[in-house]
């Protein structure tokens, strides 16, 4: 067996894992603060990616401004979504909640089509070129530095909840929600604030993706490995996720080199059925989590 090729592989696997990894922790935000499972986050990466596209390209806003215009749209849009379509339904069986955001995700690809068509373009080159070598191991720069960006990411947003008030507001209802109404908290607002900063999570993580592989109304389909981490990690932890991300991504590398890119897909999610059948409540997950 070449290790070396073994070693690079695995590295491109855990560097686009990291990429799943940030998606990912949009979803668990979510659902830790909500109880609800968003299965249209990848339809929010999407838009994130077309949203910074129109900043940037169709208005030629310079980056340094195109990106902060498209995060805070994104979570205009994210807050917009919990407020009309997902308040309403507080209350409702979580299945009813669940088959909304199943459409929601339609709808959003169907927005997409008919403002940006349904034909496939480019992000402005931002990323660096250069080639990265880590030992013998040569990785896409656009891969690494995406990866890169997406840890960085994921430790801002784990210290700015971690320390700041909203944060700890969010942190408090995800645990108990009637706790958090005793003490004053505003839960609706928390239920707000979660879908924003999900969305524009899902944004950061949709303009990165769509730097590398370019942008298109089927962006969503990310969603679908996303989906799996979330569910291998446990829907409610953030360590899932993340430590799901590496894992997934690791498991894609290695299926599309040595089984062929076809089989990607179908080897993320034999790997979910095993889990499921040894714990089905993911590897980090609480038990008592309600399964649609």
């Amino acid at each position: 067996m070449d290790w070396a090729y073994l070693f690079e592989i695995s590295l491109t696997g855990i560097a686009g894992g990291g990429l799943y990894a940030l998606a990912a922790l949009a979803f668990v935000m979510v659902y830790k603060a909500t109880r609800v499972v968003n299965i249209a986050i990848g339809e929010l990466l999407m838009m994130g990616a077309y949203l910074f596209f129109t900043f940037a390209v169709t208005l030629a806003f310079p980056l340094w401004l195109a990106v902060p215009a498209a995060l805070l749209a994104s979570g205009l849009l994210g807050a917009l979504i919990e407020r009309t379509i997902i308040r309403p339904l507080l209350g409702e069986p979580p299945i009813s909640v669940f088959m909304v955001t199943v459409g929601l995700g339609s709808v959003l690809v169907g927005l997409v089509e008919m403002i940006w068509t349904a034909d496939q373009r480019r992000l402005p080159e931002w990323l660096p070129n250069k080639p990265v070598m880590i030992g013998e191991a040569f990785l896409a720069p656009k891969v690494f530095y995406g990866a890169l960006l997406s840890v960085v990411m994921i430790a801002a947003v784990l210290a700015v909840f971690r320390y700041w008030r909203g944060g700890v507001a969010l942190r408090a209802t995800a645990s108990d929600q009637t706790a958090a109404y005793s003490v004053g908290i505003n839960v609706p607002r928390v239920f707000s604030l979660a879908w924003a900063v999900s969305a524009m999570i899902a944004a950061v993580s949709g303009i990165i993706v769509g730097s590398i592989g370019g942008i298109s109304s089927s962006m969503g389909v990310f969603g679908l490995s996303v989906l799996v981490v979330v569910i291998v990690g446990g829907l409610d932890s953030v360590l899932g996720a993340l430590v799901g991300g590496l894992f997934i991504g690791l498991v894609e590398a290695l299926a599309g080199t040595y089984l062929g890119g076809e089989y990607k897909l179908l080897a993320t999610f034999i790997v979910l059925v095993l889990v499921l059948m040894v714990r089905p409540y993911g590897l980090f997950g609480t038990h008592e989590i309600e399964r649609l």
